[in-house]
């Protein structure tokens, strides 16, 4: 019992850990962060911090995969739970825009690309490729339901995934750089919805 306790007190911290340094590195990106300002932003001390990451980029990882795995849950439920297509479809795309207009100074993303820019390792190539596979794999459980659902046809559904997702990591780059407004968004949504195989009724 002792034992259960204290395993439970350090998945809290690790969490709280990881939470904090979410926070960091989606206001300063991740080239300039040192474990200083995560310890900072963590109120803990060195040792504390040592004793579960022993670097940045460890730490920015797991943020990441965290992140990652969590948003792709979220769809899975829904998909679980049977959510109307076109309302997951409509959902999934307004999130992206919220996110491209209003949310980008406080998002992950400027992290995420300095991390590929800067890191041309073959690890850190895969871990860039895990992230777009994530992507994709998000958006093609969301077309699968469509089928299910009978509103799309079963064909060419792992291209348009993979199109969706090229597109909406490119908004992401011009939204960094200011360069992106809400009718280029809503016109590259209905660019993407004009791929969609659907079953004329």
């Amino acid at each position: 019992m002792k034992k259960d306790t204290q395993n439970e007190k350090k998945r809290l911290k690790r969490e709280a850990i990881l939470e904090n340094a979410r926070n960091v590195f989606s206001r300063q990106g991740l080239i300039d962060v040192t474990m200083q300002d995560i310890i900072d932003e963590c109120q803990i001390s060195r040792g504390g911090l040592y004793l579960y990451f022993d670097s940045v980029d460890a730490i920015f990882m797991e943020v990441v995969n965290q992140r990652t795995d969590r948003k792709f849950d979220g769809i899975r439920q829904a998909v679980k739970e049977n959510v109307a297509f076109d309302k997951l479809l409509d959902q999934y795309f307004e999130e992206h825009k919220e996110r491209l207009l209003h949310h980008i100074g406080d998002s992950m993303l400027r992290a995420m690309y300095e991390y590929y820019y800067t890191h041309q390792t073959k690890e850190a190539h895969q871990f860039q490729q895990k992230q777009l596979q994530a992507t994709k794999a998000t958006i093609y459980e969301i077309l699968k339901l469509g089928v299910y659902q009978e509103v799309l046809v079963d064909q060419q559904l792992d291209e348009i995934a993979e199109n969706y997702m090229f597109v909406i990591e490119g908004l992401g780059v011009l939204a960094l750089t200011g360069g992106i407004t809400a009718t280029q968004i809503d016109h590259q949504i209905a660019m993407m919805k004009s791929l969609l195989p659907i079953i004329n009724r």
